[in-house]
């Protein structure tokens, strides 16, 4: 069975992370989307949530499941035998750091990584400006799934007006 992941905060999940998720799902036989839990940040969403919306968000992808990691990357695929890493790229930017990673993951375990680039409609997308946008009740509706949506306007500073 080919196993990847594609892993990340996901704080939120959004329409770029679940575009990329797709296209994975079909070049493997079972893709988990990783959210990391590390305990030094303070995200929007708890881990809980994270996960609860991913779950969500990816409900309609029959081979996709969602888990949680701590510690590094390549130590979670070889405990669950996944053999790539799935990563999306915006921009130039992107490239350089999860060349580096990728070089690395390689050199620490053997984990291949695969950089996908995103559709164009999303090289801009990232969740921290989701957060920002979604915090002065900006319109997102189009950037994230609708349970994300949802649970943004309940956390929206102004009270989900503009969305």
């Amino acid at each position: 069975m080919r196993k990847a992941v594609c892993p990340g905060s996901f704080d939120p999940i959004t329409n770029g992370h679940i575009d990329v998720i797709e296209r994975a799902s079909g070049l493997f036989d079972q893709v988990v989307i990783a959210v990391l839990a590390n305990s030094s940040k303070t995200g929007l969403f708890s881990i809980d949530e994270r996960l609860v919306l991913a779950k969500d968000a990816i409900s309609h992808i029959p081979n996709v499941t969602v888990d949680t990691w701590s510690g590094l990357l390549v130590d979670y695929c070889k405990a669950n035998n996944i053999g790539a890493i799935i990563k999306g790229l915006r921009a130039v930017s992107d490239f350089d750091y999860e060349l580096q990673m990728a070089q690395m993951n390689l050199q620490l375990k053997g984990v291949d990584t695969l950089l996908m680039a995103t559709k164009p409609a999303y090289s801009f997308l990232s969740s921290s400006l989701v957060r920002e946008i979604a915090r002065y009740g900006g319109d997102v509706s189009a950037l994230v799934p609708v349970g994300v949506l949802k649970e943004l306007k309940a956390r929206s500073t102004h009270g989900g007006k503009g969305n």
